[in-house]
């Protein structure tokens, strides 16, 4: 069996240490003389000198407050000081930041900077690939090709695996994970461990066969249930085929959308007829009518035309969030189905899906559904425990029992899209959905033209009707939406749109009920701020002050005008909005500083997460966790093996996987181990200068260079493919001559 240390050494990572399996124990990497690095240390071990608190005074703003004694002299000839800060636009962006320019010509070794927007990736695939017929067959009895001899697939077993297919990976013990985890491997002989789950037998009449092993039945019932296909082992949510191509054919109906955008265009063209009739000069009038034909257009305006919707928000699943209850917030790209499997073994209470575009969805693209699929841990219920539990159920008529982890978050700039999307998701996803969120707050600049996004921001009619149509189409999944302090710097309008979301329109020429969202996220900074600068809590404060003030007033408003119709209001016991805080939250202190000086019910963890996983666990223990380098490398690992049964370990599974992994590790690599910071807590805008960990493998984890993070990959998935490619999202990260 290969260790770690072979890896290593055959990666020129230079890591010194041994004794370290792949698929085994995780066990430090620790070079001889280094100071010990134990796995956990509580807050109170922790707790620097009270002489030394102002220590990150005497330091460069903004540089994390690293011990003297692991700082790296810089010579700025050869090295960087400190880390460039990276463009986490990334992190909730959508993937059209890819776009670009062509790269420089320049041959010189430089350190660019910039982003690159125009990334690629390459592919990674088999030289010729095996026909579909034969993937899962034996070789004496394959499948029929319906394409006959036309077919540009392989069709000879032996030829595909002895030319075509790249040798087997000697990781994991060269056991397939997926066929370990599952009894049965989806991808067959395409499989890069398929010598793990395969045999040769020999037939009385001298024939030879190849066979494919299963352990058990080797048969997963509830992806038979559930209809998934290879991609799918282990995960839910999966759109057939056949309804994606009924989407694409534009044959699925949306009958509930459908009525309530006629709604919307009828109430739009009402209010550009009265917003006529007010401009009309009085003569123009008296002239067109009498008096009485006035008197009686007035009452016909003002007249209320009662509507019943297909489903009122009050009769939807009822939601609760509360300090018990830390979420991971959808996170593009790196907010995978791998990542967020991660993050609730580590103790991540609810999920989001990356941002899906609302149009793509409804065009039936493929990789917009996939978005959609979720791991069974998250489609489980929540397992959170509370002192208060029994005061939770009473108060907010909440049904763990019944709940979910996972939720969906969509993106799109018109009522229209975002309806139709909102009562396809809640129809056709078989495991169904936690909540839908609508997000409001993503600040890349081709969605915000676009209108989504941030954009809705300075539109709160068009976002107010959002809203209220996705609660209507929604069946029994509430509506979330997640929004920004607002589009500019020193100008936030979030306070003005929570009022209108939670009591409507006031200032209408007609009362509007409430849109009944079920719960509110605020991202405590500007769309013109982007990722630059800390998260405003004091903002967040403020906004959750006024929700519980104009909560406390609905009592004032009954048996008046503007007393809201209950059943528009949110399904939480009393019409509660539950609000949860976004921005810098990197440790456990940081979660509950927030808590107590900031009202809010819990807070959603971005970047935080990306960095250090177990931040989730954290929290749960209340205490600081100084994971040793193997420990983390263990993270990776697991990454790894969830990566390859989500996206399949053939050729372009392990592909996927390698990609993905690079993506999250250019945010890992930015973390910083509790033991070497002078100062607590840590602060998620500090970029760590140059530095060297505590053993070697604990300096190749903090490295920068994404060619050091492509072998950390291949310690778990072998060397890549010729003609895999990998550009990080800052070209700072890039120290390769560019020709």
């Amino acid at each position: 069996m290969e260790s770690r240390q072979e890896m290593l050494n055959s990666n020129s990572a230079a890591i010194n240490g041994s004794h370290t399996e792949i698929n085994g124990a995780h066990q430090d990497l620790v070079k001889e003389g280094s100071p010990a690095s134990p796995l956990k240390r509580k807050l109170e071990q922790l707790e620097p000198n009270p002489q030394m608190t102002d220590k990150r005074d005497e330091r460069q703003k903004g540089s994390a407050p690293i011990k003297r004694e692991y700082l790296v002299p810089h010579d700025a000839t050869d090295a960087k000081s400190q880390m460039d800060a990276p463009d986490d636009d990334a992190a909730e962006a959508f993937h059209h930041i890819d776009r670009s320019t062509e790269s420089s010509n320049s041959k010189k070794r430089q350190k660019s900077q910039g982003q690159n927007k125009n990334r690629k990736f390459g592919s990674s695939r088999d030289e010729v690939g095996l026909c579909l017929s034969r993937i899962n067959a034996p070789e004496l009895s394959p499948g029929t090709c319906r394409f006959g001899d036309s077919c540009k697939f392989e069709h000879d077993l032996r030829v595909y695996l002895k030319k075509h297919k790249r040798e087997d990976l000697k990781t994991f013990g060269g056991v397939c994970p997926v066929w370990e985890t599952h009894g049965r491997c989806p991808d067959g002989w395409k499989c890069r461990f398929v010598g793990s789950h395969s045999k040769e037998i020999e037939h009385e009449d001298g024939r030879k066969e190849l066979l494919l092993a299963t352990r058990g039945n080797g048969v997963n019932e509830n992806l038979q249930d559930h209809g998934e296909d290879k991609e799918g082992t282990g995960s839910r949510n999966a759109l057939p085929p056949c309804q994606r191509m009924e989407i694409m054919k534009r044959r699925f109906k949306t009958p509930k959308a459908d009525i309530y955008i006629r709604h919307f265009d009828e109430e739009i063209a009402e209010e550009q007829r009265r917003s006529k009739a007010k401009k009309k000069p009085r003569h123009d009038r008296a002239n067109t009518s009498s008096g009485e034909d006035a008197e009686a257009d007035a009452i016909q305006d003002n007249r209320a035309q009662y509507r019943e919707p297909p489903l009122l928000p009050s009769e939807k699943r009822k939601l609760y969030f509360g300090p018990e209850t830390p979420v991971l917030a959808p996170l593009t790209t790196q907010g995978n189905l791998p990542f967020r499997r991660l993050c609730t073994d580590l103790g991540a209470q609810f999920t989001y899906s990356e941002m899906a575009m609302s149009v793509p969805l409804l065009n039936g693209q493929r990789s917009e559904w996939a978005l959609m699929k979720a791991h069974e841990s998250e489609l489980l219920p929540p397992t959170f425990t509370s002192a208060s539990q029994d005061t939770i159920v009473q108060q907010y008529a909440y049904n763990q029992s019944s709940d979910l982890r996972f939720g969906a978050q969509i993106a799109g700039n018109k009522p229209w899209n975002v309806l139709k999307a909102t009562e396809m998701l809640t129809t056709l996803l078989p495991s169904g959905l936690r909540v839908v969120d609508l997000n409001c707050g993503c600040p890349i600049d081709l969605v915000f033209r676009e209108g989504a996004g941030s954009g809705l921001l300075d539109h709160p009619s068009r976002l107010e009707r959002m809203l209220l149509g996705m609660n209507a189409v929604s069946n029994e999944v509430p509506i979330s939406v997640k929004i920004r302090m607002g589009t500019r710097d020193n100008r936030p309008t979030a306070q003005k749109l929570i009022e209108r979301l939670l009591h409507g329109n006031t200032s209408a020429s007609q009362k509007e009920d409430p849109c009944g969202v079920a719960a509110i996220t605020l991202h405590g900074r500007s769309r013109q701020q982007r990722y630059t600068r800390s998260a405003d809590w004091g903002y967040i404060a403020e906004c959750s002050a006024l929700i519980k003030r104009l909560q406390s007033q609905e009592a004032a408003l009954t048996d008046t005008i503007h007393e809201p119709d209950p059943r528009s209001k949110p399904s939480a016991q009393g019409g509660k909005t539950f609000f949860l805080g976004n921005g810098d939250c990197y440790s456990h202190i940081d979660y509950q500083t927030h808590l107590a000086h900031s009202g809010v019910d819990t807070v959603m963890v971005g970047r935080g997460a990306l960095m250090k996983p177990w931040l989730f666990e954290e929290i749960s223990t209340n205490q600081y966790l100084d994971k040793s380098a193997s420990e983390r490398l263990g993270y990776v690992e697991k990454f790894v093996r969830y990566g390859l049964e989500a996206w399949g370990s053939d050729e372009i599974g392990v592909g996927t996987t390698r990609r993905f992994l690079l993506e999250w590790l250019s945010f890992a690599c930015r973390y910083v181990p509790i033991g070497l910071l002078e100062v607590l807590p840590p602060n998620l805008q500090d970029r760590p200068p140059s530095y060297r960990g505590r053993n070697e493998l604990e300096t190749l984890l903090a490295s920068d260079n994404y060619l050091d993070w492509i072998k950390i990959s291949e310690m778990f998935l072998g060397p890549a493919h010729k003609d895999f490619k990998f550009q990080p999202k800052h070209k700072s990260n890039a120290y390769e001559t560019e020709g």
